[in-house]
């Protein structure tokens, strides 16, 4: 495969985060085949709805299967990474038209899910329970 270097390669880049899970998205013009982790797919996400999770910002804006995207997640669990991939795909696809961001907007997938695992807390037993308290 030879590779013309005056030719730069198109392809747009988002972030998404979730809990302690972070996906780095590569949007490249294309077919719209996924590889996430060197993995297809089918094999990483094995459940349809997380696999239906990541879809979402495809579908809401017409975009499904023009592009090939690449992800790189790490961090937190299944769940938690389909969700940072979901809001990386939709950072990279409102760099690739910012006309797109009142679709995603109203889907919600721009917005990031704050939510993250509380700290423990001294004296205490976790982040909210107590140790039991003895009148005798």
């Amino acid at each position: 495969m030879s590779t013309d270097l005056s030719t730069p390669r198109v392809q747009y880049y988002g972030t998404g985060k979730r809990k302690t899970a972070v996906a780095r998205v590569f949007l490249r013009p294309g077919l719209g085949h996924f590889k996430i982790n060197d993995l297809k797919f089918e094999d990483y996400f094995k459940t349809e709805t997380l696999r239906k999770i990541i879809s979402q910002p495809f579908q809401a804006t017409e975009t499904a299967g023009k592009f090939d995207v690449l992800v790189n997640v790490q961090g937190g669990g299944l769940s938690g990474q389909a969700d940072a991939v979901q809001l990386g795909i939709s950072r990279a696809l409102l760099e690739f038209n910012v006309e797109l961001r009142k679709k995603l907007r109203e889907g919600g997938f721009l917005t990031r899910d704050a939510r993250i695992k509380e700290r423990k807390k001294y004296g205490q037993k976790g982040a909210r329970k107590r140790f039991q308290y003895s009148k005798r």
